[in-house]
């Protein structure tokens, strides 16, 4: 699931040969500083003791490429450029193994580079620039700022109600942030923070102040002894919070298949379990600073999970359990160890479980289904898929599964409408229409059996079952050239 930096960057120089020779934008996202780290020879064996250290200096080496190609073909001088991170990594500061569950320095303080154009000296003729002073600015910044500066450096207009302010200018917004992993996946409380100056001031169940000039690993917390500081940058969070707060959430619904949210989860981009709606800070929830043990415990399950440990996931995430026995998190994860081991009796106890606690977790309830479609409760998967089906009516994959447990009970014309159902949400999903192709070859309506099959063939060529099926039906219309070519294609090498 991640694209190493030399991939990104031979697709960038691909698109940037096609493009150079008017305005563009060009954003190239390097991602591998992410753990688990792994750089590439001969980087994993310069850093062999500091893997992450490898990683930023093989990220480098590529963003290396990009700075030769620009100059190269006078792109360099001309350009605005802006390098940036956007987030850092904890390496076991404040017990935080990676990024995103606390909002320390950290994790927070990144780099911010802005190289502007050159401007013409039209004295010294066309192709000749002047290159401007560097300079720095000493207090904290925010991404946000990066778009009106970007803007103003290219004579833009800024669009109204733009958030951020022109660094040229010597402007900066204050650097609010936010973690809601905490809340999202465990209900224990949100964070958010305001970088000010010298002050970094963090909203938590136990409010924390540092002065980060003095304490730059944040590791004394003033809130106690400096009230008026606290009191003072509390009330300036709580404006940009009111002010930029979006009305109304987003939904939670989507139409994404469930193996990808699976796949967003594992890169962090999607909460695992359905977390309240409700944004407001509540200081009765747990503080996330008593809980980063059992954070790092669940997330090292997770790890576990995403290489095949299942057993070493399982022991983790039973251990998380002692101290959040009603975790919903941790039963979910705790279910999917057990659904891909095939244990599907313990998977089914635990999805269950996980309904009992969250009974509108509609991924809970399609997993349910499939565990007991596993262990031959066919009737009860159905009532669980369509449990799916009502609380998200975008999911397509619980309405394919629906239909094959009614096609288990040979309940024909219910298969075909769940499956029909599926092909309505997703009009391009292959394995649906095979399967209605295949019901219609089974009983003996070959017109409607070919329509689907090679709608089926359209969508996914490279399925060899398509293809046999489509040659069964091809010689039971007696058109055995036809049925010939299918078999060829179902044939050949994949």
């Amino acid at each position: 699931m991640e694209r190493p930096a030399n991939e990104v960057m031979d697709q960038a120089l691909g698109w940037l040969q096609q493009h150079r020779r008017k305005p563009f934008f060009l954003w190239v996202h390097l991602y591998d500083p992410h753990y688990p780290y792994n750089p590439p020879p001969p980087f994993a064996g310069k850093f062999k003791d500091r893997l992450y250290d490898g990683e930023i200096a093989f990220a480098d080496s590529q963003l290396g490429r990009l700075l030769e190609y620009l100059k190269k073909h006078d792109l360099y001088r001309k350009a605005i450029m802006v390098v940036c991170g956007d987030h850092g990594e904890g390496l076991g500061e404040h017990e935080e193994k990676t990024h995103g569950f606390f909002i320390y320095n950290s994790t927070l303080h990144v780099p911010l580079i802005f190289k502007p154009a050159a401007k013409p000296n039209a004295s010294a003729g066309a192709k000749s620039h002047v290159a401007t002073a560097n300079r720095s600015i000493d207090t904290p910044v925010s991404l946000v700022d990066i778009l009106p500066t970007v803007l103003a450096a290219a004579s833009a207009p800024l669009p109204p109600g733009l958030q951020g302010q022109d660094l040229m200018l010597n402007k900066a917004s204050p650097a609010y942030s936010e973690s809601f992993l905490a809340r999202l996946h465990f209900n224990w409380s949100e964070l958010r923070s305001l970088n000010r100056e010298r002050y970094h001031f963090i909203e938590a169940p136990r409010p924390e102040l540092y002065d980060t000039e003095n304490d730059p690993g944040e590791l004394h917390n003033l809130f106690p002894q400096k009230p008026a500081v606290s009191a003072e940058m509390r009330g300036e969070l709580a404006g940009v919070i009111r002010q930029f707060t979006p009305a109304s959430e987003l939904a939670e619904k989507t139409s994404l298949d469930p193996a990808m949210l699976e796949r967003l989860k594992s890169l962090g981009y999607a909460a695992v379990s359905p977390g309240s709606t409700a944004t407001l800070s509540d200081t009765r929830l747990p503080d996330p600073k008593d809980r980063i043990a059992t954070y790092e415990l669940i997330a090292g399950g997770i790890e576990d999970s995403q290489h095949g440990r299942f057993e070493d996931s399982i022991k983790k995430l039973e251990a998380a359990l002692v101290t959040e026995k009603d975790s919903v998190p941790v039963h979910y994860l705790l279910a999917l160890d057990f659904y891909r081991q095939r244990d599907f009796a313990k998977a089914v106890r635990e999805f269950s479980r996980v309904l009992e606690l969250s009974p509108d977790y509609s991924l809970a309830a399609y997993y349910l289904g499939l565990a007991q479609a596993g262990s031959g409760e066919i009737d009860a998967a159905i009532d669980s898929f369509q449990r799916a089906l009502t609380l998200d009516a975008t999911n397509f994959s619980a309405a394919f599964n629906l239909g094959a447990a009614y096609l288990q009970k040979k309940l024909v014309p219910q298969a075909v409408a769940a499956l029909e159902r599926a092909i309505a949400i997703n009009p391009e999903y292959a394995q649906a229409y095979r399967a209605l192709g295949e019901i219609y070859l089974f009983e003996g309506n070959h017109d409607q059996a070919l329509a689907s099959l090679k709608r089926a063939a359209e969508i996914a060529p490279q399925d060899a079952k398509t293809h046999s099926l489509l040659a069964r039906t091809y010689r039971a219309k007696g058109m055995i050239s036809e049925a010939e070519a299918e078999m060829r294609k179902a044939e050949r090498p994949q």
